[in-house]
């Protein structure tokens, strides 16, 4: 859990309270002037009325400058981002013809697969010459080809599943799949920081829905006893089923899963364990399989594995790999397989290359050099942030860094001053993170440098010291250099 400093606290609640109060300041005598002029709604109410958009009015139009910024490029480790203007104080950010060059520390390009790729490439390319960009149609119509077919049991056999189902869109893999595999009756146990796709999956399944405490085991051992031994609402019968929903690696904190500790629980319970690896899998683990590769766990103890493409893999898409009576199940009934039109195929080809040369079955050792190099680059940046003085949450071998930036003011004046400087970064606040939780996310990937490592670290220190983030001290250089150079007695042997 992340402890904030109680001044930090303080001086971002009352930034919060200013903004809150100017916005309503402004909204009571916007109301007055509104008042005069006629309305041309014609007996129609407002569909945006009141609080529901001021969040988006008062605070989220002062800075949206620094949110969906457009590029005119591959979102390679340096990419083309298109600068924009408003005359009308951020409410409507018009584009220019001017780009800038700008080191990507925001896209999920984990092994750098989203660029051109001397191996994936030309097969995408030939795979929509050969099928076209759509298949126009469902799964179970006209929207299945040998792509599709090759594609389920590659991922399959990747994952170490006896079956797998492919999806068009990663956030609908879960949102569309919890309501089919669980419904009234049944219980869905999930961690309290999972992805909205797993919220909103949850929710529309009828299931009632218990929060444990974020990673942490013990607790999630103590709502699924309390459950168990109350049963149902009101009924108190046993539940139909139970699934506890976890991810292998957190998108906002950069947190592994603590999968073998919640695996005996779920184990102990007779629950069925849900694993999103939306962004552990193709990143973590010696040859890329995900967090059960990377801490140890059997595959086979995981009943649902859920993954998408857009990550590792620089496609589209997600999947469900489990038991073959689970995926032939899901072919019958979910929506997202019978009414969705399917996976694009040269998306379809992008995946199967780039899992071909993550094993090495390209005829080169290109796949096992990505993992090792974004190996060492996750561990290296988040190691150089932390000795800077950075808040940096995660954990080792993760290529999710978050730096905790907490006061509202901070979010705009640390993406803008970075992006000055030719470094393009991700900021994140409400309603993506608790209130008083903002920060800035840095993604690694396999095709950053060393030389863009470094860039990256000279300009955030800068930029940190600015802004006032750094909210540790930090390590004394001439102690760093003593850390990077071998010492006497334990890497080196000390001659006479």
């Amino acid at each position: 859990m992340i402890t904030i400093p109680y001044l930090t606290a303080l001086t971002t609640y009352f930034s919060y309270g200013l903004l809150f109060a100017f916005g309503q300041f402004r909204d009571f005598f916007r109301n007055i002037f509104d008042w005069w002029h006629a309305s041309n709604l014609e007996g129609y109410a407002p569909i945006c009325l009141g609080l529901e958009d001021f969040y988006i009015r008062r605070l989220y139009l002062r800075i949206q400058d620094c949110f969906g910024r457009p590029i005119a490029s591959a979102p390679d480790a340096w990419f083309d981002v298109v600068e924009r203007y408003s005359n009308d104080n951020n409410k409507t950010l018009k584009r220019t013809d001017k780009i800038s060059r700008c080191l990507n520390l925001g896209s999920y390009n984990y092994l750098g697969f989203a660029a051109a790729d001397e191996y994936c490439t030309p097969r995408v390319i030939d795979s929509l010459c050969r099928f076209s960009a759509s298949t126009c149609s469902t799964r179970v119509e006209g929207g299945t080809t040998t792509l599709h077919k090759e594609l389920e049991e590659c991922v399959a056999n990747f994952v170490g599943k006896p079956a797998a189902v492919v999806f068009g869109m990663g956030y609908v893999t879960n949102s569309a799949i919890l309501p089919v595999i669980i419904g009234r009756g049944g219980l869905i146990i999930s961690d309290s920081l999972n992805h909205n796709s797993i919220v909103n999956g949850a929710r529309g399944s009828g299931a009632t829905i218990r929060v444990f405490q974020h990673n942490t085991p013990s607790h999630l051992e103590k709502v699924l006893r309390e459950q168990i031994a109350d049963g149902q609402p009101r009924t108190h019968r046993p539940w139909k089923k139970i699934i506890v929903v976890v991810e292998g690696i957190y998108s906002m904190e950069g947190e592994l899963c603590k999968l073998p500790e919640i695996i005996a629980i779920c184990k102990k319970y007779k629950a069925y364990v849900y694993l999103d690896e939306a962004h552990s899998i193709g990143a973590v683990g010696k040859t890329g399989r995900g967090v059960c590769e990377l801490l140890g766990v059997d595959t086979a103890d995981v009943d649902i594995m859920m993954g998408t493409f857009t990550k590792s893999f620089g496609s589209c898409g997600g999947y469900i790999a489990g038991s073959k009576e689970l995926i032939q199940y899901l072919k019958y009934t979910c929506p997202a397989h019978l009414y969705a039109t399917s996976i694009s195929p040269p998306a379809a080809q992008q995946i199967i290359s780039s899992i071909k040369v993550i094993l090495g079955e390209d005829g080169s050792s290109r796949g096992a050099q990505k993992l090792a190099r974004i190996r060492e680059n996750s561990n290296f940046f988040r190691s150089e942030l932390q000795k800077m003085g950075f808040e940096v949450l995660g954990d080792n071998d993760s290529p999710i860094m978050p730096i905790m930036l907490y006061n509202p003011a901070k979010i705009p004046a640390f993406s803008r001053e970075c992006l000055k400087q030719n470094v393009a970064v991700v900021t994140v606040a409400f309603p993506a993170t608790p209130l008083l939780l903002a920060r800035a996310r840095i993604c690694i990937s396999a095709s950053h440098t060393k030389e863009d490592l470094l860039k990256a670290l000279e300009v955030i220190s800068q930029v940190g010291d600015m802004v006032g983030i750094k909210y540790f001290p930090a390590e004394p250089k001439k102690q760093q250099q003593d850390q990077q150079q071998p010492q006497p007695g334990k890497d080196t042997i000390k001659l006479d």
